[in-house]
């Protein structure tokens, strides 16, 4: 069974940095895309960033070079490291595991199969 466990939310103030990270197990973690998701409340879940098994990226246009995904397959962990946050990023934060193994980087959410329960960032004004 595949299970994926989000970590290092919180609340901070703006221009502040958080690492979120995700860890994964029940299946090989190395040759599955993976991505970050978020939702804030009364709005549709919206991809942040996703990564390839062959570590191509993509980033919605709202976080380009604020932040960084990444993966370190030796420890099964999915990273998002998010700097200069704003308000507008306040939101619960999911990552989530391509339905297939291998494959290019996908920015469409009905791509992922297996989602995290999720962990709160609040970013104070």
């Amino acid at each position: 069974q595949v299970q994926l466990v989000e970590s290092g939310g919180g609340l901070v103030q703006a221009g502040d940095s958080l690492r979120l990270s995700c860890t994964a197990s029940g299946r090989t973690f190395s040759i599955y895309g993976m991505g970050w998701f978020r939702q804030a409340p009364g709005k549709e879940r919206e991809l942040v960033s996703a990564i390839s098994w062959g570590r191509s990226t993509y980033y919605a246009d709202s976080v380009k070079g604020r932040f960084t995904i990444s993966r370190d397959n030796a420890k099964d962990t999915l990273y998002l490291q998010m700097n200069s946050l704003e308000p507008e990023d306040t939101a619960v934060y999911y990552c989530a595991s391509k339905r297939g193994p291998y494959g290019g980087v996908s920015s469409d959410i009905r791509n992922y199969e297996y989602w995290g329960q999720g962990t709160q960032v609040t970013v104070s004004s």
